[in-house]
């Protein structure tokens, strides 16, 4: 059986969900009984997040590296980081570890491009709206990323730093997103929104407005998974 690696912990809320999600999906789509076999790697996220903020970037990825490598010391054959803000350095990671890897940057982009979307809004940290890893991703595909202006990336990462990990969800932050999404829409005519932030379909499950549907990037990932498993 196909052994599936997970680095976890970044943060410990979106670790279950990925959990969660690949152990459901698989025993809906898999008749035998059989579970699937999952080895995760929960890191010292604070650890991570201090070095990026630090632009420390060669640490943080021979940091992820290491602890890929320990998956794969673990018996696990391929590996995905259970987190948005960590692929600021994937493609270092990737050379540096023993394991194949998902991207749940190409993965986003695959789905993007299969909803004919020419245009895509992206929220997450504050790492990573700015440091462009999912627009050079995307431009290769003639996809434009739009990034909320700099006032509204401080709102929207404080709120996920201070109260999305921590599973802290209030409603006025609900509505202070939507209206975000709203403002780019009307500036911009974005077509869709990624939630480039594992913790972020917590608050932000459903769109309000169809015609920019929500792109759950852990179920995306979650997804690109499962054509591996099964």
């Amino acid at each position: 059986m196909t052994i599936v690696g997970i680095i976890g912990g970044i943060a410990p809320a979106s670790t279950i969900e990925y959990y969660r999600l690949i152990v459901s999906s698989y025993l809906d789509r898999k008749t035998d009984g059989n579970y699937p076999q999952i080895i995760i790697n929960s890191i010292n996220m604070t650890k991570m997040l201090d070095l990026i903020g630090a632009n420390r970037m060669a640490e943080v990825s021979e940091y992820l590296a290491a602890e890929v490598n320990k998956l794969a010391a673990a018996g696990a054959d391929f590996a995905l980081l259970a987190s948005n803000t960590p692929h600021i350095v994937f493609d270092e990671i990737q050379k540096a570890s023993s394991l194949p890897m998902i991207s749940v940057v190409k993965a986003t982009c695959e789905r993007v491009k299969e909803l004919s979307i020419q245009k895509v809004g992206l929220f997450g940290t504050k790492f990573t709206m700015q440091s462009g890893f999912y627009d050079k991703v995307f431009a290769q595909q003639g996809i434009e990323v739009i990034v909320p202006e700099e006032n509204e990336q401080a709102y929207i990462h404080e709120k996920y730093m201070n109260e999305l990990v921590k599973e802290i969800i209030l409603d006025e932050t609900h509505t202070g997103l939507l209206d975000i999404v709203s403002r780019i829409k009307q500036n911009h005519g974005i077509q869709g929104l990624i939630l480039g932030g594992t913790e972020l379909p917590l608050i932000m499950k459903e769109s309000p407005d169809p015609g920019v549907p929500f792109l759950n990037t852990t179920e995306i990932h979650v997804e690109s998974v499962l054509e591996k498993l099964i």
